[in-house]
């Protein structure tokens, strides 16, 4: 039965989605999943497999005696919660009930910021006697999941994993910035007030280091920047900039529905973006004076 798999399956979080949504007006068959989402029986039905087994789906028999498959009380909790684009209780969900997703949650919570190979580790030895296993593909699957549901965020650059933990830029801003500024310029080898640092790179790393979401970042450093003219310098990018360029993309998650289906629509964008000042797009930044004032902003 599907429970006794040692790894998850490749599903998508879309699919999962999708497969819940057929099931859930009244039982359904394989076939009927394979004609609804136009894949393949084999598709079809690794996915049914994972939905059974995080609980999403109930198995019973037909009328013609074949298998058929309806969504739980759990599963259209979790269709509910994706209409809302509720997506904590989204994660909530799958790491309850599924085991592989709770488990690497967890690890990042132990070993973060780590790479996927230090997170493999913290999993082998996790589930050392659970009979559950890991590969590369296990980890890109539900950390997939993880990252488009905002439960983590992987560095674009380096490709570490930690975990969302602040919804808001840290209190000290601007003595956090310079800091992972200097960093930055240090490994550079250049003199700071030469340099116009990578806003993107500069998030990245800041977003890693404090664990709070991008977009906070970017709020904090608009912020900042409009309380400090000519402490700080905003400058635009031509558009072969290498500062919008990242080695992974920025997963992403929205609800959307085509023909009364419920599913989600993802992107994973590897073209980066710079902060928003009056409708312009700003790539680098570059510091002149560090006695700076910040006074977070209310948002309209």
């Amino acid at each position: 039965m599907s429970d006794e798999r040692a790894t998850v399956r490749p599903v998508t979080l879309a699919r999962l989605v999708e497969t819940t949504h057929v099931c859930a007006s009244e039982p359904r068959s394989t076939e009927d999943v394979e004609e609804a989402l136009d894949v393949t029986h084999r598709r079809a039905r690794e996915t049914i497999l994972e939905a059974l087994r995080i609980g999403l789906l109930g198995e019973q028999i037909g009328e013609n005696e074949d298998d058929m498959y309806k969504s739980t009380y759990v599963g259209d909790q979790f269709l509910e919660a994706v209409r809302n684009e509720n997506w904590p209780q989204v994660s909530d969900v799958l790491a309850t009930r599924s085991p592989h997703y709770g488990t690497f949650l967890e690890a990042i919570d132990t070993v973060a910021p780590a790479s996927l190979e230090t997170v493999l580790a913290e999993l082998e030895s996790i589930e050392e006697f659970s009979g559950r296993s890991y590969n590369q593909t296990s980890i890109e699957v539900v950390g997939d999941w993880a990252e488009r549901l905002g439960a983590i965020q992987r560095n674009a650059f380096s490709g570490s994993y930690y975990p969302v933990e602040r919804e808001e830029a840290p209190a000290n801003f601007p003595s956090a910035l310079l800091s992972v500024y200097d960093d930055l310029e240090e490994t550079a080898g250049m003199d700071l007030r030469q340099r116009y640092l990578s806003i993107p790179l500069l998030r990245e790393h800041f977003c890693e280091r404090h664990g709070c979401r991008r977009g906070a970042f970017d709020e904090a450093l608009g912020c900042l920047a409009r309380q400090n003219v000519g402490r700080l310098e905003l400058s635009g990018a031509p558009m072969d900039t290498g500062a919008k360029d990242a080695q992974l993309g920025i997963k992403e998650i929205a609800f959307g529905s085509e023909d009364g289906l419920v599913t989600t629509e993802q992107s994973t964008e590897r073209v980066m973006t710079g902060i928003e000042q009056f409708g312009k797009q700003y790539y680098y930044l570059a510091v002149y004076d560090r006695e700076l004032t910040f006074a977070q902003e209310e948002q309209a």
